[in-house]
Order: structure tokens, then C-alpha cells, then sequence
């Protein structure tokens, strides 16, 4: 163990770790980076400690961002417990393995819950918080105000549903994209023309709830009678993605993907989107009107009018 205190420990020091840390610290909590070989880790931003070993002092919030290995998470997970007996916060960024089980093998699951971000892990705000059956109110509490003061939005779950809620929402549009391509409907460049002119720019306005309540629900579930039949509904991943994967076509990373990035400066392609990406939350946060509140948990009943389903 070290004699370096910290608000909040990142342990894993990948493209992911350095993200979260990086968020943390901009938000001026004191912040380390728990890794194996230190030495390797390179360039951190300011305020961020890289460390080999667990700090003496128990940090307020330690987010696990090792690689997706279940023995890996456990091993780390007791030498964590050992070493603080329960008095941290300890949240996993996984998003694959089952979280319960994560949590069933703890001394102190109280203590546990999912703490799971996207890519950029710096710029994105959206953060997930999912409960397991064990976790206490004030660690979920504790979690979120921290995050909160990194300038992240947590969206609390009441439970660890496999996929957490992003993910979900992601496969379930993904699925039934690759289904169109797969017939020769549309192709990977039209989904994405969708995507980035249509459905992510009102989405990133009006949301995906708030618009049909907007365009109206009476035409949306009439829609919705008529299309969900129709829709691809296949419980078995799809080919598209998994012949590439099998073919060794990953996308930038090979230089082969559903587009050609061969030519591509690819580093320098992230480093723009990202700044745009920036530039665009920006240009929400400024300008975005306030929205409606919940609906009452018993509304009145209103006589039907119609809308366009929009």
C-alpha cells in the first residue's frame, strides 16, 4: 500500500480509466490511477497520481475499469475489501458481466453497485449507477454526488438488468439496422446519414419519450400496432457484425470495417469528433429550453385527439 490519499481511485489505466480519471479531476476531487506497471501508464492530466499499489487511506469511490475478466474483478475486488474492510464505495465500469454476481461475491456488496460510462469517457455525461440487491441508499448517495461534482448526470437503476439501460436501447436499434442491411434495404452509410442528420439531433433535443408525447401518443400506438409485428425480432445476434468479427475486419482498429479506413488519420478523426462532440453538448447545455414535468402517477382522462406521429 502507498501513502498517497485520494477522493477517488480508477483502477485500470486504459483509454477508459484515463477518462474517468481525467473527469474526476477536472472536477477537483483528488484522483489516482491504480495500475499494475505505473511506469507504462504515460501521460496523465493534472491532478491525477498514478499508483502501483492501494492507497493507505480508503478513497471515497474506487471505479473498476479492469479488463473484462471475472477472475481478474474478483482477485481485485478482495484485495480491495481487504485492504478497506468495506469503508469505500466500490463501483465496476463493466459492461458485460453480471453485476449481481460481481456483488454476491463480496464481503461488503452494501458497499457495490455498477458505475458504468461511455466513450469518451472525459466528455460524455451521461453516467449509469445500478443498484444490486445489497447496495445501501447512502452508497448509491455517495456515488452519485461524486459524479455529480465531476460534472457527469447519473441515471440511478433500480436493479443490474443485464445491459444496463444505454446498452440496451443501443442493441435493440443496432439488431434491427444490421437486419436492413443484411436484406439489401439500405446500407451502412444510410442508417448512419439517419443517425446523424435526423434521429440523433432530435433525439439530443426532444429525447426518445418526450417527442412522441410532443407528436402525440393516440398515432404512436396505432403505429406501434402495425409496426412492432413487423419489426425484427430474432434473439440471435446478427451476422452482419459477427462475420466481420470473424473475418478480422474490426472496424478502424484493422482498417477494415463497414467503411475503409485505410487512408484515414484515424487519431486525428477521433480527436475532431470528439471536439465536436464537445462543441455540440456545449450548444445543449446553453440553449436548451426547459422541458415538462412527470405526469401524475394517475392522470385524468383526456378526450383522444390526433396527431401526426412524427
Amino acid at each position: 500500500m502507498s501513502d498517497n490519499p485520494v477522493t477517488v481511485l480508477v483502477a485500470g489505466s486504459g483509454v477508459m480509466g484515463k477518462g474517468i480519471a481525467a473527469s474526476f479531476a477536472r472536477g477537483g476531487l483528488t484522483t489516482g490511477i491504480l495500475s499494475r506497471n505505473p511506469e507504462n501508464v504515460g501521460a496523465v492530466e493534472p491532478g491525477i497520481t498514478v499508483l502501483g499499489t492501494l492507497p493507505d487511506t480508503p478513497p471515497e469511490l474506487i471505479v473498476e475499469t479492469i479488463p473484462e475478466v471475472m477472475d481478474l474483478k474478483l482477485a481485485l475486488n478482495a484485495e480491495i475489501e481487504a485492504a478497506y474492510q468495506g469503508d469505500v464505495v466500490l463501483g465496476s465500469n463493466t459492461s458485460s458481466l453480471p453485476l449481481q454476481q460481481l456483488a454476491n461475491a463480496l464481503r461488503y456488496p452494501e458497499a457495490f453497485c455498477g458505475i458504468h460510462y461511455f466513450q469518451p469517457a472525459d466528455i460524455t455525461p451521461i453516467v449509469e449507477v445500478a443498484r444490486v440487491s445489497q447496495s445501501r441508499d447512502d452508497t448509491i448517495a455517495r456515488a452519485v454526488t461524486l459524479l455529480r461534482q465531476a460534472a457527469k448526470m447519473p441515471i440511478t437503476l433500480a436493479e443490474p438488468i443485464d445491459g444496463l439501460l444505454v446498452n440496451r436501447l443501443q442493441h435493440a436499434l443496432h439488431h434491427e439496422a444490421y437486419y436492413l442491411i443484411e436484406q439489401g434495404i439500405c446500407t451502412a452509410r444510410d442508417i448512419d446519414l439517419v443517425a446523424k442528420q435526423l434521429l440523433g439531433p432530435r433525439m439530443s433535443v426532444t429525447g426518445m419519450i418526450e417527442q412522441k408525447d410532443i407528436s402525440g401518443l393516440d398515432t404512436h400506438a396505432l403505429a406501434q400496432r402495425e409496426l412492432i409485428p413487423a419489426l425484427h425480432l430474432s434473439r440471435e445476434p446478427s451476422p452482419v457484425p459477427q462475420k466481420k468479427y470473424e473475418d478480422n475486419n474490426l472496424g478502424a482498429k484493422t482498417g477494415i470495417g463497414f467503411y475503409d479506413w485505410r487512408q484515414m488519420d484515424v487519431p486525428g478523426y477521433k480527436q475532431q469528433t470528439g471536439a465536436l462532440l464537445t462543441a455540440v453538448l456545449a450548444l445543449l447545455d446553453r440553449d436548451r429550453p426547459d422541458g415538462p414535468p412527470n405526469a401524475p402517477d394517475n392522470p385524468p382522462e383526456n378526450a383522444p385527439e390526433s396527431a401526426n406521429d412524427a
